[in-house]
């Protein structure tokens, strides 16, 4: 059994030297997609006119591909060798008279082959161009990114009577540690807590809604302060605001930014 065949000859003995002569192994690079393929690269190589096309030449080098697939032992498909029968037909032709038609001029042999071969160049070159264009997931990838909109001018949120009234229940319940067991008379003054709020405001712009409790007054002192704060409010003599929902109350002086640093 030969384990080996070299420019046809079957090798049964390996060489004592390993010498592999230059021309041992030939590859055929090119691939052709069908018989007008092959017939439109014949006619590009030698740079000739598709309209005056020398049959005889490229009928001989068509069969010299038809040859040299079956010496190497491929599989002719049926439409190359169609295509060998028509070259054939209209080599034998051009050598013949040629009829006249209506208008006086003879008939080109060559003008169907013309056509097919111009119409399969314009189909060939448009999807070259088509797969020359960018193509998404093969030349490139397409990205989302989100920034944010830095000139969006962000409202605080309102601050609703049901904030109030939670902001208000923590600090009852941390005044009930220091609640008293025993009733004793507080002067304690709605009128005179609104004035304290207001000298506090003037040394600082804002502060937080509970900073203005004093837990040690008890619950009485707690209603005081908040009843003081809503009518500061509803008289517009100071305001409440947050930065974020169910985020901290803060009180300010009216016209004063209500926008906290970090």
């Amino acid at each position: 059994m030969p384990f080996a065949i070299v420019q046809g000859q079957p090798v049964t003995q390996l060489p004592q030297d390993l010498y592999i002569p230059p021309d041992a192994l030939e590859v055929f690079l090119e691939a052709f997609e069908g018989p007008l393929d092959l017939l439109l690269y014949l006619i590009r190589r030698q740079n000739l006119d598709i309209l005056d096309i020398p049959i005889a030449e490229i009928t001989r080098q068509y069969m010299g591909y038809i040859d040299m697939l079956r010496e190497l032992q491929f599989e002719l498909a049926a439409e190359y060798l169609v295509m060998a029968a028509i070259l054939a037909e209209i080599k034998s032709r051009m050598l013949l008279p040629r009829p006249q038609t209506e208008d006086g001029e003879e008939e080109d042999p060559r003008a169907e082959l013309v056509r097919r071969l111009q119409e399969y160049e314009r189909f060939k070159q448009a999807a070259e161009d088509i797969d020359a264009m960018p193509r998404r997931e093969r030349d490139f990838a397409v990205l989302e990114a989100w920034v944010e909109d830095r000139q969006v001018i962000r409202i605080p949120p309102e601050i609703g009577l049901n904030d109030m009234l939670s902001a208000l229940r923590d600090v009852m319940g941390r005044a009930e540690l220091f609640g008293h067991h025993h009733v004793e008379l507080e002067p304690l003054s709605v009128r005179e807590r609104m004035t304290r709020i207001i000298d506090r405001l003037r040394d600082i712009s804002h502060c937080e809604f509970t900073a203005l409790f004093t837990l040690e007054e008890g619950r009485m002192g707690v209603v005081v302060t908040f009843l003081a704060l809503m009518e500061l409010s509803r008289e517009r003599l100071v305001d409440l605001f947050q930065n974020e929902p169910m985020g901290t109350i803060y009180v300010r002086r009216p016209g004063a930014d209500g926008a906290l640093a970090d």
